[in-house]
């Protein structure tokens, strides 16, 4: 900086004054490099702090960047394919986003929807917590019913921007989630990442819609928690979870609560009970109990710590169609428009279970006269990993408001799965899956 000043500023036309203003002229110079020095450090720390932001951040860019990069969309056939799939066949039929189309609940209600009449556009992320073939079977399955699924994740917010600005959709049916209790121990985020962000994420668009479709969505019977009052009611308390997957699902009731409150969204949360069947999902009990026993290999059994065993409330997989469609039919307008709340929307929760417990070792029981094979039985005491010992549901309100009446017994529910596993699988399914009851 000193070479840059200008001669005559160093060297002052009276020769008299040199030294004073010499002396002056460098005092000033020094303390002007002093502060530039200090503006440099500064600056520098902000540079340091904004890469250091950048680079923790880096993971989340990258996960955004993948989801848009990981799946194909957009052009005119692909436009065209979704307009086509959510046209309805009957008159004043229902035009419906299924989330989790290619998952086990999702791709039953929406064959049933699609057998009706209803418009459906499915999406699903194909995601490797199961196997992935299973879930392209299933898509197979429904697009030989001329359902079309999106090869997407709910976190894309412009993905959902643009269905909804192809789609007036009327209603949201919301499935897609992080399955499964213990898988949290191993990858918590993965919960967050489904069933918070995604569901916010989704929200958001369904919020921005115009006209905004009613949304129904699935909550889980796993918010009883530790509760131990029986059979469960939805007027139970639910605040004290049992497994991350549980917290995740009660946020869930309370953050489309929010958005009912202000954003006018009709909102239907339902409490689905320990669903299997057909196309059921490899890490269930049932699933896994009869994969095993066909191989010849032991499984194991988890008896509670006093002694007693596990019981669950299993729902067979029709049941809960039914009520999912009761849910549908019955749910009242969203009263925003564009985000602007216009008067207060409906915000209700079902139960949806079949009311009658089976306790583990009589599921295995009934598994062993289906397949017409014993078991190889290994009991052992149940870890502290998420599970709670039974499940009960209370579904009187359902009963009064959706009509909903369960009607497969867990011995009839179970020999339509032996038969469609031994169709899809054959006698000779090999491996091992996680249980979750």
């Amino acid at each position: 900086m000193m070479r840059a000043l200008k001669e005559d500023e160093l060297f002052p036309s009276t020769p008299g004054k040199f030294k004073i203003e010499r002396a002056h002229q460098i005092h000033r110079q020094y303390q002007r490099c002093f502060a530039s020095s200090t503006t440099i450090f500064l600056w520098a720390i902000f540079l340091i702090a904004l890469t250091a932001s950048f680079l923790s951040f880096q993971p989340f860019l990258s996960s955004s960047s993948r989801l848009s990069s990981s799946h194909s969309w957009g052009g005119l056939q692909w436009e065209r394919q979704v307009r086509v799939s959510a046209s309805p066949r009957r008159p004043s039929g229902f035009t419906v986003l299924v989330t989790g189309a290619a998952g086990f609940i999702g791709s039953h209600c929406s064959l049933a929807l699609r057998k009706r009449g209803d418009g459906i556009v499915g999406l699903d992320n194909f995601n490797t917590y199961y196997d992935p073939s299973l879930k392209k079977a299933r898509r197979s399955h429904l697009s030989s019913h001329s359902i079309f699924i999106v090869d997407g994740d709910i976190n894309d917010a412009r993905l959902l921007s643009k269905l909804f600005d192809i789609v007036p959709f009327s209603h949201v049916l919301h499935l897609a989630a992080q399955a499964g209790v213990r898988y949290a121990i191993e990858n918590p985020s993965s919960y967050i990442h489904s069933n918070i962000a995604g569901l916010v994420t989704l929200l958001e668009a369904v919020k921005s819609a115009d006209p905004q479709p009613a949304f129904i969505w699935a909550s889980s019977s796993s918010v009883y928690g530790l509760n131990d009052i029986v059979p469960f009611s939805e007027s139970h308390r639910t605040d004290r979870p049992a497994s991350l997957y549980a917290a995740t699902k009660k946020a869930g009731e309370e953050i489309t609560h929010t958005y009912n409150h202000i954003h006018g969204l009709s909102i239907t949360g339902l409490r689905f009970f320990t669903v299997y069947g057909p196309w059921g999902r490899p890490d269930m009990a049932y699933f896994f109990f009869t994969k095993a026993i066909l191989a010849g290999k032991p499984i194991t059994i988890y008896r509670g710590h006093d002694g007693l065993n596990l019981a669950r409330d299993f729902t067979y997989i029709d049941d809960i169609v039914r009520g999912c469609l009761a849910s549908l039919d019955t749910a009242g307008k969203s009263t925003g428009s564009g985000g602007k709340k216009r008067g207060p929307a409906p915000y209700r929760i079902f139960n949806l279970g079949n009311t009658s417990p089976v306790n583990v070792p009589t599921l295995v029981s009934i598994l062993e006269r289906h397949l017409k094979l014993k078991a190889k039985k290994h009991v052992i005491e149940m870890p502290s990993n998420g599970d709670v010992p039974f499940t009960h549901a209370n579904i009187t309100l359902a009963m009064a408001e959706l009509g909903y009446k369960p009607t497969t017994n867990l011995d009839a529910g179970l020999k339509k799965f032996v038969k469609w596993y031994i169709s899809y699988y054959g006698h000779a399914a090999r491996g091992i899956f996680k249980t979750n009851l």
